[in-house]
């Protein structure tokens, strides 16, 4: 990932809704969510809810799939671990033992 593309990222993820968004897609893992039922979950708007979906797949952290007549959205993961590299990419000038605890945190346990 180069520096353009994670500000791109980051600012998607900057603003509170589509934090929230994408937050319900990593919680869904790869069944993902529909789009209505996003909007239903997040108490939001539909078309705003769409436009935040947009903004957050342009930034390459969510996929959308057609699911019949409805749009299943799903967080991607590797748009999301490319984010993660980039931000640790010189972590700790040579020192690993001291990103453990973040590779510890943001490892899943499941």
């Amino acid at each position: 990932m180069d520096k353009s593309s994670a500000l791109m990222a980051l600012a998607a993820l900057g603003q509170d809704t589509r934090l929230d968004i994408f937050r319900l897609l990593v919680k869904a893992g790869p069944q993902g969510v529909a789009a209505g039922e996003i909007s239903t979950r997040l108490g939001a708007v539909q078309n705003t809810v769409s436009a935040h979906l947009k903004t957050l797949a342009q930034a390459g952290l969510v996929q959308a799939e057609r699911d019949g007549r409805s749009v299943r959205y799903t967080a991607d993961m590797t748009g999301f671990r490319d984010l993660l590299a980039f931000l640790m990419e010189d972590c700790c000038n040579g020192a690993p033992e001291l990103c453990r605890p973040v590779i510890e945190a943001v490892t899943c346990n499941c």
